[in-house]
């Protein structure tokens, strides 16, 4: 359409979008179908969340507020760093959006122009590319290997920077490897950054609490002072706290680059929702106690499930060590053909084929890995065990 502006043609839609909303197309017509393609928790929201935002609406807190979050809420953000990851962090350093993808949106738009690079570990969640391609920046993708879980190795990443390097990003734990960056590792590849002072780096935190095996969290402002002045640190309430529906997410950084992005989400959105914001303030001084026990139950399903895919002929996967997706390997079914003939070519192939067999989730290309496709275990465990069925069918009608 001669309409449209070369912005919108760069405004793709994600994998793990692209196959929720065909599954709902096909429930709609009456199909069985199993979606494991978004990352959102299966729990509620919690109770002493809901009944503050009852509160706030009651007391009257539904009108605009300051931009980038309220005082009550930036304070709450602040209090949450200095407590829970020892990050010196001051309301001025705060900025509030709705959900930290427009936080993410926020960052890379006030500091992208045309040809600016951001290093990306694959596999890494697709918003970090596409927001980066919608802007005219450069997405550089860096392999990772599964035999070092899926990690960026200080010596990849020295590789990967150039003069036009703008950002990295880290994501730990990982959507959608569930790689989990120890503190010794993130030291190592701050020891490469400090070489490159024009690279900032994006450390997007926002599975923080979703930690199997007793494994600590560890974040690259904390481990590495010395670069806490050029790091955006990235979270949000919607996994710790289930609230994905609400669209809170915030960030701490360098003051001008917090005023910046206020600036911009003046320009688009405003404030994000009063009561959202007034729902967060409750979640982040409130008790963590819940967050642990569906931490739990996460890992219960991890360990329910990973067994089942890796037994399915062809595929092959690790058990994460946090967030809640399993990647799997689906390199043995390229070149093999379905019950109606079709050759399996990638993983793109594969994930129709599994659509046609019941089962939804997103290929691997989208999170710069191939051949793969993303399994959430974010749902029940009968769910997940049916979900499994299929798959281990689907494998065994392949020729």
């Amino acid at each position: 359409m001669a309409f449209l502006s070369a912005r919108a043609g760069r405004a793709r839609i994600s994998a793990s979008a692209a196959a929720a909303q065909r599954a709902r197309e096909l429930r709609a017509k009456g199909v069985d179908i199993i979606e494991l393609a978004q990352g959102e928790p299966d729990f509620n929201t919690p109770d002493h969340v809901i009944e503050a935002a009852h509160r706030a609406m009651r007391a009257g807190q539904t009108h605009y507020t300051p931009v980038d979050g309220t005082p009550e809420l930036k304070a709450a953000i602040a209090q949450k760093f200095r407590r829970e990851n020892g990050l010196e962090c001051k309301p001025e350093n705060v900025s509030a959006g709705a959900g930290g993808k427009q936080v993410l949106h926020n960052a890379l738009a006030a500091t992208l122009d045309v040809g600016d690079e951001v290093v990306i570990p694959a596999p890494s969640w697709v918003a970090y590319a596409d927001i980066t391609f919608y802007l005219e920046g450069a997405p550089v993708w860096v392999a990772t290997r599964p035999e070092n879980g899926f990690k960026l190795r200080p010596e990849e990443l020295e590789r990967a920077i150039t003069p036009r390097s703008k950002w990295l990003m880290l994501n730990s734990p990982s959507n959608p490897s569930g790689a989990v960056y120890s503190a010794g590792e993130l030291r190592a590849l701050a020891t490469v950054l400090e070489r490159h002072p024009h690279v900032w780096i994006i450390s997007d935190d926002m599975y923080e609490h979703v930690l199997f095996d007793g494994r600590t969290f560890a974040t690259l402002a904390v481990v590495a002072p010395q670069l806490a002045a050029r790091t955006l640190t990235v979270n949000g309430c919607s996994k710790t706290f289930a609230m994905t529906g609400w669209r809170l997410g915030y960030a701490c950084g360098p003051v001008e680059l917090v005023r910046a992005m206020g600036r911009l989400q003046a320009q688009s959105s405003l404030n994000p929702s009063s009561v959202s914001q007034a729902a967060a303030v409750a979640a982040l001084n409130g008790p963590m106690e819940i967050v642990r026990e569906r931490c739990a139950e996460f890992q219960a399903r991890r360990d329910a499930i990973v067994p089942k895919l890796a037994a399915v002929p062809g595929l092959g996967c690790t058990p994460p060590h946090g967030a809640f997706y399993i990647y799997v390997s689906c390199g043995g079914w390229l070149g093999k053909k379905t019950p109606a003939g079709r050759a399996l070519e990638n993983d793109a192939d594969v994930t129709t084929y599994l659509l046609e067999s019941g089962v939804a989730v997103p290929n691997g290309a989208g999170y710069g890995l191939s051949p793969y496709f993303r399994v959430s275990f974010a749902t029940s465990l009968p769910v997940l065990e049916e979900a499994c069925r299929r798959i281990d069918a689907a494998a065994r009608k392949l020729s």
